[in-house]
């Protein structure tokens, strides 16, 4: 007789799981595609859109900087920076969801055991039946599965699926930061010990200056006021070292923040050995879609809002449950585990949902809007990494133009200032001319400095636009 049971209960519950099975095609649930963007071919500005696929952004910073002071500090960095160690709690966070979201089509499972006494009153309706009180004992597991009918948990798992994706990017992102914010200020300390260097030469410079106007002034060729003129010169300049000396002090600091660092003083080469091996690619305006990890992200985040709108659009339709449960249940606990205490039941329930104040079509619209809203944030990314792209590509260009008229500048000044001290020495200049041309000179220096300084950090720019640091 148990097995005849036993064999019905099987019979209707193969039945039922088969029809769910089966129900399972009937999807609602729409296939995310990628927009289209008809800005996309013309995201940058330049008059040479390349047409070759290859980008430096596909090149490794371990390639790019040739530098091995510099890649040891960005090897150490992507280790310690806290940006990095919290994008990366962040990524944990977002795969413990995506793995949640891979189980929703298994059952859920729960086994309970339990041993009830009651005290039965006399006048109750059991009472009367029963004298005394009743124990039972159970022994029980129970079973609830949700037909996957219109596609809903197949939304919500690619939709934390898109969620954990996002992190990634999130945490590409960081590591691409770090790595231009790393390598652009290591280049500025270069920039800086090599404007100390000039301001060295230049006060040195000046300070026989101030002999040798002395000098002329006890001679009867100049006043005093040229003697005074040339020490304020010389102390300007020494003035000028304290300030770069503190910038590097305090570049220095930064930098070993960006390491995850106690501030301490930094190894390092010359700004005129750095050379960066990478040719300029930009690559085509379509890999920013695989290359800008921030791109990435924003695309993630419209998968996200896309699945989860399907799931909010699933919400409308019935949802069919399979729940059983069974096993030992007995009055008297020496029956408790025998074939008599065997007990189990299925259910089968499909549930539509038909008034709940307006919740359902309230949380559709929301998600709805929210796609929107993801779909111009996708769209505005775009836009921002081409317009980061043109200008890094503008600059690089300019300043490699404007480094050629920078650097005879200064051989201008350095050969005015040469000829106006030999002229004063021989008394046809004035102290004027060349107070005005050295101090010409040492701007101009500083300036060659500064636009070495620039055509480093232009490619850093520019390798950071394209997406470039993270791989």
């Amino acid at each position: 007789m148990i097995s005849i049971i036993k064999h019905n209960m099987l019979n209707k519950f193969g039945v039922l799981l088969f029809a769910a099975i089966t129900l399972q095609s009937c999807f609602v649930a729409k296939d995310y595609e990628r927009p289209e963007f008809e800005e996309t071919p013309d995201l940058y500005r330049t008059e040479n859109l390349s047409t070759d696929s290859l980008s430096m952004a596909d090149v490794s910073w371990k390639d790019l900087f040739t530098d091995p002071y510099l890649n040891q500090y960005i090897e150490e960095g992507l280790q310690n920076n806290m940006d990095i160690r919290m994008a990366i709690q962040q990524m944990a966070t977002a795969e413990a969801y995506a793995k949640q979201g891979k189980a929703g089509y298994l059952p859920s499972v729960g086994l309970n055991t339990s041993a009830t006494h009651q005290e039965l009153s006399k006048n109750s309706q059991f009472g009367s039946f029963f004298n005394g009180s009743i124990e039972q004992f159970e022994l029980s597991a129970n079973l609830s599965w949700e037909a996957d009918i219109w596609g809903k948990i197949r939304s919500a798992k690619r939709a934390s699926d898109a969620n954990y994706l996002q992190s990634v990017a999130a945490h590409r992102a960081v590591k691409t930061m770090l790595v231009s914010s790393i390598a652009t200020t290591y280049y500025q300390l270069l920039a800086l010990d090599a404007q100390l260097e000039v301001t060295n030469i230049s006060i040195d410079v000046r300070e026989k200056s101030v002999e040798t106007i002395k000098a002329l002034m006890e001679a009867g060729q100049v006043t005093q006021v040229a003697v005074d003129q040339s020490i304020a010169q010389y102390k300007n300049a020494s003035a000028l070292k304290i300030d770069i000396e503190t910038a590097i002090y305090q570049t220095e600091n930064t930098f070993n923040l960006l390491l995850g660092k106690s501030a301490q003083s930094v190894e390092r080469t010359i700004l005129d050995n750095q050379e960066l091996t990478s040719d300029i690619k930009t690559g085509v305006p379509s890999a920013l879609l695989r290359n800008r990890p921030d791109v990435m992200a924003a695309e993630y985040a419209l998968i996200n809002a896309f699945e989860l709108t399907n799931v909010a659009k699933s919400q409308f339709y019935p949802a069919l449950t399979l729940t059983a449960s069974g096993g030992f249940q007995s009055l008297d606990l020496k029956d408790w585990i025998s074939a008599n205490s065997i007990f189990a039941n299925i259910v089968g329930g499909l549930a539509q949902p038909i008034f709940n104040k307006r919740s359902i079509k309230t949380q559709y619209e929301v998600s709805q809007a929210q796609q929107k809203q993801a779909l111009i944030n996708f769209e505005q990314s775009l836009l921002i990494a081409g317009n980061e792209v043109s200008n890094a590509l503008y600059k690089f260009d300019a300043e490699n133009k404007k480094i050629v008229f920078r650097e005879q500048e200064v051989v201008a000044l350095k050969n005015a200032e040469a000829n106006s001290e030999e002229l004063l020495n021989y008394g046809y200049g004035t102290y004027l001319d060349l107070l005005t041309a050295r101090a010409a000179a040492l701007n101009a220096e500083l300036s060659v400095v500064e636009s070495k300084l620039q055509k480093l950090l232009n490619v850093v720019d520019l390798y950071e636009a394209l997406g470039g640091g993270w791989k």
